[in-house]
């Protein structure tokens, strides 16, 4: 299934959701911090948007309210953003990195794993 594109609002909402599991329009007005909260319509409006991209579902009806479950999960949302950022940079990882690491956003530490995650897929793709 191909990931749609999903605003910052729809992303948080998305987060909420991976975080909890099930939840109600009430429950994700409630997960934001108060300041920033965004009102119940806003939520409730996007959170249809994100039923018609097939991203929630609607699981049960509970009295008068809905409970949504994620239909999309993290990861391929996750590798739909990261396929936009390498699009962004001409499909080229190395100014991705390069970038990180100007703006302080990349440690040795990261580095490290990251050698360590391609030598593994490096073990992988060898013919035994």
């Amino acid at each position: 299934m191909t990931v749609p594109k999903l605003s910052k609002l729809e992303l948080k909402i998305m987060e909420t959701l991976w975080a909890r599991g099930e939840c109600s329009i009430r429950e994700i007005v409630e997960a934001f911090p108060e300041k920033k909260r965004p009102g119940y319509t806003t939520i409730q409006t996007t959170m249809y948007r994100l039923e018609t991209k097939k991203v929630v579902r609607r699981v049960k009806k509970i009295a008068n309210f809905h409970i949504f479950a994620a239909v999309v999960s993290r990861d391929a949302a996750q590798r739909r953003l990261i396929d936009e950022l390498l699009a962004l940079f001409g499909g080229r990882p190395r100014l991705v990195m390069m970038r990180l690491v100007e703006s302080g956003n990349l440690t040795l530490e990261d580095v490290e794993e990251a050698r360590k995650a391609l030598k593994q897929l490096e073990g992988e793709d060898k013919p035994q």
